[in-house]
């Protein structure tokens, strides 16, 4: 089929930014500030790592790269060596950027463009680990053992520079062909080693589909993209660094963990329900970690109970501590462990705040006071932060989907009901597998859950309701 009309789209996504209060552009202060930042950043204690050969894994038109890895096979295991853009050596605390960054809290994606929490001069250049370099960084050094558990942390600040900007899709090849330089090819050995630790300590990570909105001569697609091997295992070692900077903070007694509390037996309980409406063998004995791990995002059945699953995930915030004394809860529930969002500071506010609390604590330095005044007020900013990034991500799909879907009211496509409201069996949502829509179903009678289903649009425009459907 063809693609959404970009005209009316554009248009629609410009009154998204406008309803929302969403900045056009950086104050003329913010930029002056950032310019000169980019040009004389703060390098004091940064020891030079130049000699590592970083390489960065990302989507091949990402610019603000916020991590750079190497990786080492060791006598009686292995290295990871994990360099974060070192934001703090560019934002002066209470200067015209940190307020800035303060207002946006984090980078917001849109289709035709993002609104990013840093200048683009930093956020896609100064402060970016793009090859050359060198870059100012945040470098943890975690070894493993045979088996992929951590046996030693540290991080420090260091100038490191990046040989190599790769794409997923590249390095799953070059990993599948056994092309893979060691480095690179330890990618794998590693990922599965901590995917292995990851089911022992009860965690899960959730291979959902995605819907990804694609640019096709000037106009907008929907596709269902399930990720690659190679996206699971960099987002291990993502998941490894965040857990090693938690049991740092808790360690020194001072810290902000993300968490996310257990799902009540009745959302479990819902789920077991979607589980038999979509013929998914859940034996009452077997933990759902151990489930969803049995799946393959490829069937529509199984994709379709994974978006079920993400609704176990709703409740993540982020908790302060000091003194010593863990929020309750702490752990974060699909980590199965204590964790922290550290490894994304071009594009998260509060990572840069993590980072100098592990900073601090491995120099053996008390948190600088500035970090200490603002951290308090950190979950609440998160929060609101979080909540705007999630407006944008699912007004920009709606809208896509509505753009995509323009001139079809009427037509008849095959579907899952993916989900039914607790309160009105007629209302709930169906998963159309082409085109790639998630939308809203009203149905005069109770929907059924989990089954294969016709239905017919009967709304598709750029209004609040956007894409409707009913059962044919």
């Amino acid at each position: 089929m063809t693609g959404a009309d970009g005209a009316p789209l554009r248009a629609a996504l410009h009154a998204l930014r406008l309803r929302l209060g969403l900045p056009a552009g950086f104050p003329p202060a913010v930029m002056a500030e950032a310019a000169e930042a980019a040009g004389s950043p703060d390098l004091s204690g940064h020891r030079d790592a130049t000699d590592l050969p970083f390489l960065t894994i990302d989507p091949p038109d990402s610019t603000d790269l916020d991590q750079a890895m190497y990786l080492e096979r060791r006598p009686h295991g292995f290295r990871v060596h994990y360099a974060i853009a070192d934001v703090a050596a560019f934002v002066r605390p209470g200067g015209a950027l940190d307020a800035e960054a303060h207002r946006r809290v984090t980078t917001l994606y849109f289709p035709d463009g993002k609104v990013p929490l840093h200048p683009p001069v930093l956020s896609e250049g100064a402060a970016s680990l793009l090859p050359g370099g060198p870059r100012p960084a945040a470098l943890w050094r975690i070894d493993l053992d045979t088996e992929g558990r951590t046996v030693a942390t540290e991080v420090r600040r260091a100038l490191v520079r990046s040989r190599a900007k790769l794409g997923y899709a590249d390095v799953q090849r070059q990993i599948d062909a056994g092309t893979a330089e060691e480095p690179l090819a330890l990618l794998k050995d590693i990922g599965l080693l901590r995917e292995q630790q990851e089911t022992v300590r009860g965690g899960i990570s959730l291979d959902v589909p995605e819907q990804e909105m694609v640019e096709r001569d000037g106009g907008y697609d929907l596709d269902y993209r399930a990720p690659v091997p190679a996206e699971r295992w960099n987002a291990q070692i993502s998941l490894l660094t965040g857990m090693a900077a938690a049991g740092i903070m808790r360690d020194s007694g001072t810290g902000i963990l993300r968490t996310l509390p257990v799902a009540p037996d009745g959302a479990v309980a819902r789920l077991r329900r979607s589980a038999e409406a979509l013929h998914i063998d859940w034996p009452h004995h077997v933990a759902y970690a151990e489930v969803v791990r049995s799946l393959d995002p490829k069937e529509a059945a199984h994709a379709a109970f994974l978006q079920e699953c993400t609704t176990l995930l709703r409740g993540a915030g982020y908790s302060v501590f000091d003194h010593g004394e863990l929020p309750a809860p702490a752990v974060h529930a699909a980590v199965a462990e204590l964790y922290t969002h550290c490894t994304a500071p071009l594009r998260r506010l509060v990572d840069r705040y993590a980072a100098e609390l592990c900073l601090a604590a491995s120099a053996g330095r008390e948190p600088p006071e500035w970090l200490l005044q603002a951290l308090d007020g950190l979950p609440k900013e998160m929060a609101e932060g979080t909540r705007r990034a999630n407006t944008v991500e699912r007004e920009c799909v709606d809208l896509t989907e509505a753009a995509l879907l323009g001139g079809r009211v009427g037509q008849v496509f095959d579907a899952f009901v993916i989900d039914v409201e607790d309160d009105d069996p007629a209302v709930g949502t169906v998963h159309v597998q082409d085109p790639a829509i998630v939308a809203r179903i009203e149905s005069g009678a109770p929907l059924p859950l989990g089954e294969r289903l016709q239905v017919r649009l009967t709304r598709a425009d750029l209004g609040p309701t956007k894409v409707l459907f009913a059962p044919a």
